[in-house]
């Protein structure tokens, strides 16, 4: 396979600015250090995977994103604008490693979730469900409630309804941890395609180094806590990605970089 860069970035904005960010989480005379003079831009379409060992501060940066958490000090610019503008903002969907669905609902009923909450019409709310499910391969399942379907399809209801509200942004906690490989490497694909067809702007998650390799456009490499940025590595591989890019040369290359500064920072 020869090696190609993907899509050009240069002429996409800055959609997250990092600058600088500090996060100290302070209990009963306790203070615990999760994220320390973080820096980081990721521009519009990207695809970003943050990868380091657990308690690295990768999750603190994505509830910090979200405004699920205030940093304790520096700058977050989120679409142009500060976290909790964003969030109110809707700039932004977020997939946690759970599905999180409301099981008394139906499958295309959560999806719609987000959409009833915004009081949008019914005939919409329903077009939007229909042709998310669609995209994610549920559309044989709407009426069916989560807890008739396997870990991957309940992720794959999760992904739609996170889109829902059409974000500028997707951002997703390790969503594929739970699930066993060959189901995992399936959702590799669905949400690169997915990717590819919404040009959303990614922000992921993962314990794996194959995972984040096989989706990324760059890899964020986390130091221990405090956690730091170390690394910031471009993955420059041939799109469409599929099983023979999991088998080339430049595949294995760049596996052994990440696990390679993975291992420094330790």
């Amino acid at each position: 396979m020869s090696k190609s860069s993907p899509p050009a970035q240069s002429s996409k904005s800055t959609v997250i600015t990092v600058k600088n960010l500090n996060m100290i989480y302070r209990g009963r005379g306790t203070e615990t250090v999760a994220l320390k003079d973080a820096n980081l831009e990721i521009q519009e379409g990207e695809f970003v995977s943050l990868i380091g060992p657990s308690g690295c501060g990768k999750t603190t940066l994505l509830k910090l994103i979200a405004d699920l958490v205030q940093a304790t000090s520096g700058e977050l610019i989120v679409a142009g604008k500060d976290p909790r503008t964003a969030r109110l903002d809707r700039e932004y969907g977020y997939v946690f490693q759970a599905p999180t669905l409301l099981d008394w609902r139906s499958v295309e009923n959560n999806v719609m979730l987000p959409l009833e909450i915004m009081k949008i019409s019914k005939k919409e709310r329903y077009r939007t469900a229909q042709r998310l499910l669609q995209m994610v391969g549920l559309e044989d399942f709407h009426k069916q409630y989560p807890w008739q379907l396997s870990g991957g399809m309940q992720q794959r209801v999760s992904i739609a309804r996170a889109l829902a509200f059409d974000p500028k942004i997707l951002l997703m906690d390790e969503p594929f941890g739970a699930l066993d490989e060959i189901t995992r490497e399936t959702m590799n694909n669905e949400l690169l395609r997915i990717w590819q067809e919404t040009k959303k702007t990614v922000v992921f998650v993962t314990h794996s180094i194959p995972e984040a390799v096989f989706l990324s456009t760059k890899i964020v490499v986390m130091t221990p806590r405090p956690g730091k940025i170390e690394k910031i590595i471009d993955v420059n591989l041939t799109y469409p990605r599929n099983i023979d890019t999991r088998e080339s040369k430049e595949f294995f290359e760049l596996a052994t970089e990440v696990r390679e500064s993975l291992r420094d920072v330790h």
